[in-house]
């Protein structure tokens, strides 16, 4: 996989942890891959993503009838719109990369590859200072998902199911058979504060919240964050 299309989800409330993962993607690819962050003033502007939302003490679909964590719960799945050819990659912004994503090497037979975490902290109602978490099944998965934007599946993803259909069909990756959606290495989608064991490999995820947030308790692997922070943004 030589060229990769890399969209981090941008969010006001999370800036910060975006502007961390974005330089720790250029550092780990030295400077090769700048990312996209997918703001949704941008995308609606565009025309691109039109889902109708409310604030109820934090964002809320109709579509889903639900509450969102981040801006970019849905606009994620823009991704292999966005992306057009070739492989596009999406994560959410309270990551650090910790080794090039074009090492990830997918099976071209595949059109998405995540890492499928056996609960992904579903068990979990709350996060990121008490914001509520919607329960589906495959949590956790769409954080980091590589899509092969010519596989013929991805197609049966349009941009009126992504602006239309609920969320949870979305994350539950509705639009593809089981033996389309593949395997990453589970290095790939490390979730602090979930998974009993974090290395600095792969592509860490501080999927609970983290020192970026004002008022933030200290926690296990705030340091991994801070010092990447220290390098620079």
């Amino acid at each position: 996989m030589k060229h990769l299309k890399v969209f981090i989800g941008a969010d006001p409330a999370e800036l910060e942890a975006g502007l961390v993962c974005a330089a720790s993607l250029r550092r780990v690819t030295n400077g090769e891959i700048e990312p996209v962050f997918l703001n949704q003033d941008r995308l609606r502007a565009a025309g691109l993503y039109t889902r109708a939302e409310d604030w109820r003490g934090q964002k809320y679909d109709f579509a889903s009838q639900s509450t969102m964590s981040t801006q970019f719960s849905n606009s994620r799945f823009l991704t292999p719109i966005l992306g057009q050819s070739g492989f596009s990659l999406f994560c959410d912004c309270d990551m650090v990369f910790y080794e090039d994503p074009r090492l990830m090497a997918p099976h071209r037979d595949n059109a998405v590859s995540v890492v499928k975490h056996r609960r992904g902290g579903a068990d979990v109602s709350s996060k990121m200072m008490g914001m509520d978490q919607t329960q589906y099944g495959r949590k956790n998965w769409s954080s980091v998902m590589l899509f092969n934007c010519d596989h013929p599946a991805n197609q049966r993803l349009s941009l009126w199911d992504v602006n239309h259909r609920p969320g949870r069909d979305l994350h539950q990756f509705y639009w593809l058979n089981d033996s389309e959606l593949g395997d990453l290495d589970a290095r790939w989608n490390q979730l602090v504060g979930v998974q009993p064991e974090i290395r600095a490999k792969g592509i860490v995820h501080w999927t609970r919240g983290g020192p970026w947030f004002a008022g933030w308790p200290p926690a296990e692997h705030d340091g991994l964050w801070l010092a990447e922070r220290a390098k620079g943004i």
